[in-house]
């Protein structure tokens, strides 16, 4: 989380929801000397926010974790994912206790074609937040684009998680287990403008751990000029154009 001293947790989950469905909300910091960062808020319960709240009382740059966090994925949304994910491994050899929340480093890892360190991220994130559905997906498409495992081993292996309260996440689980169709996800896109940018999203990166590079394009391209993707300021927004630079698709 990210106090008004500048100070952010590393653990920080993508999607904005109330504190009662245990996500966090997402502002952009005007903090003096973090113009135009993101602002990040924990809401959760258990050892997560324990670190949270000590980290609130932490003046700025006393926790070296926390600066390699902000850095790194400062630098993935310009597309050094080379540079996240020497910074977000910095954060891990700093203070091991946060080998368990460094997401960011397993997306960085999927973008880097290390997809064992990225479904091994994404596991153990999974062990200590059972109830997070887009780890598992991401788990899934790393273990799927991993030449020694594959799609039918991603699928016999794919995590089981807690139900999700946002429906367009549910569809969005239940195509990558084999629970329903496109269709189903694209129906759930059309709720709001966050969920049509998350079912483009998330229908591009199936069909992309697919083969069908050219749907992945069209839906990944889709989810970059939704509103939610130009205007959210969402983590995921940035992965989505991040994605679509290290295809070739936009310069």
């Amino acid at each position: 989380m990210r106090a008004s001293s500048g100070v952010a947790a590393s653990r920080i989950w993508r999607y904005g929801r109330c504190a009662t469905r245990g996500r966090e909300t997402r502002a952009h910091s005007t903090t003096q000397g973090d113009t135009g960062r993101r602002r990040f808020v924990r809401q959760s319960v258990g050892v997560g926010l324990s670190m949270a709240m000590a980290m609130l009382a932490a003046p700025l740059g006393a926790d070296a974790g926390v600066e390699y966090t902000r850095r790194g994925m400062s630098r993935f949304s310009q597309n050094d994912v080379e540079g996240s994910m020497e910074d977000f491994d910095r954060v891990i050899a700093n203070d091991a206790r946060y080998a368990s929340y460094m997401w960011q480093r397993g997306i960085s890892a999927y973008y880097l074609d290390a997809f064992d360190v990225g479904a091994a991220q994404f596991r153990d994130d999974v062990r200590v937040n059972a109830n997070d559905t887009e780890e598992a997906v991401w788990a899934f498409l790393c273990e799927a684009r991993d030449g020694a495992k594959g799609f039918e081993y991603a699928r016999k292996n794919m995590l089981v998680t807690g139900k999700d309260s946002r429906p367009v996440m549910s569809s969005v689980y239940g195509l990558f287990a084999g629970q329903n169709d496109e269709g189903a996800l694209r129906e759930a896109g059309k709720r709001s403008a966050s969920d049509e940018f998350y079912s483009a999203l998330y229908l591009g990166l199936w069909y992309e751990v697919n083969g069908d590079a050219a749907r992945a394009k069209q839906e990944i391209l889709r989810a970059n000029n939704t509103a939610y993707g130009k205007l959210s300021g969402d983590y995921m927004a940035d992965v989505a154009k991040v994605h679509a630079k290290r295809r070739g698709w936009i310069v």
